[in-house]
């Protein structure tokens, strides 16, 4: 291959690189991480007075975070590859970039491919580094399970809480790492996040209300109307909230902090609800995309904050 036609090869990689992080929104990893990070200081906290004097923590938090970007990205990706025809024909996501052509299907499958071995690189150093296996055992199951959500959508309804599963992994899967073995925290964790996940992804698919009774898909808004959706997706976020009430009670660690951060989670979900109605969903992305973001990151810094103050 000549130079000029290396630097064309190099360029369209490149572009195709970009398109594919902004069409998974890679900026959205935002919604996992934090729950991720709190879980990672809770475990290193149950076995050590102080995680941040630990020598081997920073490296297991670095792998953590490579994890997760790593996975979601797989995640994200299938989900695009496997939702391409689907996609094309829902006005809102034709624009995307398989459906509209601005990427390869062979790249998208390639990207997928590369992250998902980087992915199990990564929880192999848990255990060469740290002899904590656990995670490697676990990887190929985590990546079929997580890549297995755009399947869902076209059996059943539950595909909402199915994706929220998705999400409640990241603090287990943390927690796993950390600590090598499982305990009520995550698991109380994982089922508040999974109802926040849930509760805010049938908001969202009240936008594709009249495209999935056209095209088939298993919606709880095309199930229930988008009425009976938001219906619905109240009274998951309700059940999150009671979930980060009794996580609160039951780890000694978190005080006031973790109790304002439910506080504000509590006020920005009543803010989300009060932003979309059934007869005006125009401010779904704002309630969608900025609260969720703030809601994890309140969660995240607040929880952590507590650990240590």
């Amino acid at each position: 291959m000549s130079p000029a036609a290396r630097v064309t090869s190099s360029a369209s990689a490149w572009t195709q690189l970009r398109e594919l992080a902004s069409d998974i929104k890679l900026s959205h990893s935002i919604f996992a991480l934090p729950w991720a990070l709190l879980a990672t200081f809770l475990a290193a906290g149950e076995w050590h007075r102080d995680a941040r004097s630990q020598p081997h923590f920073p490296g297991q938090l670095a792998l953590i975070v490579l994890c997760m970007v790593t996975a979601r990205t797989v995640a994200m990706s299938v989900n695009r590859l496997l939702d391409a025809k689907l996609d094309a024909t829902n006005p809102r996501t034709a624009r995307r970039a398989i459906p509209a052509g601005r990427l390869s299907m062979r790249f998208g499958w390639m990207t997928a491919g590369t992250c998902g071995c980087c992915f199990i690189l990564a929880t192999s150093l848990f255990g060469f580094a740290y002899q904590n296996w656990l995670p490697l055992i676990l990887s190929a199951p985590v990546l079929l399970f997580i890549s297995a959500y755009p399947l869902l959508k076209r059996f059943t309804g539950l595909c909402h809480f199915y994706l929220g599963a998705c999400l409640a992994l990241a603090p287990v899967c943390a927690w796993v790492a950390i600590a090598g073995n499982i305990s009520l925290t995550p698991l109380i964790m994982a089922a508040a996040v999974l109802c926040w996940t849930a509760g805010f992804d049938i908001i969202y698919a009240c936008q594709d209300y009249e495209s999935d009774l056209r095209t088939g898909v298993f919606s709880v808004p095309a199930r229930l109307g988008i009425t009976g959706g938001l219906h619905v997706a109240r009274a998951t976020h309700l059940a999150c909230i009671t979930l980060l009430i009794a996580l609160a009670v039951y780890v000694p660690q978190f005080q006031w902090l973790f109790a304002l951060a439910i506080a504000i989670a509590g006020v920005l979900l009543l803010v989300e609800h009060l932003l979309v109605k059934p007869n005006d969903l125009s401010k779904v992305n704002l309630a969608f995309f900025t609260l969720n973001g703030v809601i994890s990151l309140v969660i995240g810094a607040l929880g952590v904050a507590d650990i240590y103050l």
